[in-house]
């Protein structure tokens, strides 16, 4: 058997995470279950992290890093309404596929905001840094117009939220909602 590098164990680590806090998010995830899922000790886990808030956002940083660079594999030598639609079809064929990722992100938010309360603006910092690459990241092949990143972002956030509630993709509050992106509302979202 081939032992793993820790570089090959952390992104084990980074994988469980995310299917780990997805379904139960910052505070009703143990470090237990991440070890376990890996099939790692929780004092090795810790030697590959400093601890669960290191985890979490590790995970959350993965989690948006990826969606980034789908929107900018998607968009590749397109503009304006075609990368468009191919940035919308690649997230909705993503969170079809692996609804972790949406839920990762929706757990992301709830814990950022708990954190920011709690004073933790640091956490808060990383993401909204990731948030801030993938929006620049959409931004150029939209023509570079604020308007039509920002209706693109938000009718994301909102396919977040229909998904994310188990809404079917024929139910009325679908409609008004690019068709690519419709296919999402039909897979709906498992615990992973």
């Amino acid at each position: 058997m081939v032992r793993m590098s820790a570089e090959d164990r952390r992104e084990s680590v980074i994988r469980a995470a995310i299917s780990e806090f997805a379904r139960g998010g910052y505070y009703g995830t143990s470090t237990e279950a991440i070890a376990k899922r890996v099939g790692v000790s929780q004092p090795y886990l810790f030697r590959l992290f400093p601890g669960k808030r290191a985890i979490f956002l590790a995970a959350a940083e993965r989690c948006l890093e990826d969606i980034r660079r789908t929107f900018e594999e998607a968009s590749e030598g397109l503009e304006g309404e075609e990368a468009l639609y191919a940035m919308a079809t690649a997230y909705a064929r993503v969170i079809a596929e692996h609804p972790e990722r949406l839920l990762m992100q929706m757990q992301t938010y709830t814990a950022v905001a708990a954190a920011e309360e709690a004073g933790d603006r640091e956490f808060g910092e990383a993401v909204r840094g990731g948030w801030t690459r993938m929006w620049d990241t959409v931004h150029l092949p939209l023509g570079a117009d604020v308007g039509e990143t920002t209706n693109f972002l938000a009718y994301g956030m909102l396919i977040n939220c229909f998904v994310a509630m188990g809404f079917p993709a024929g139910h009325r509050v679908w409609e008004g909602i690019y068709p690519e992106v419709r296919v999402a509302g039909r897979a709906g979202v498992s615990g992973g």
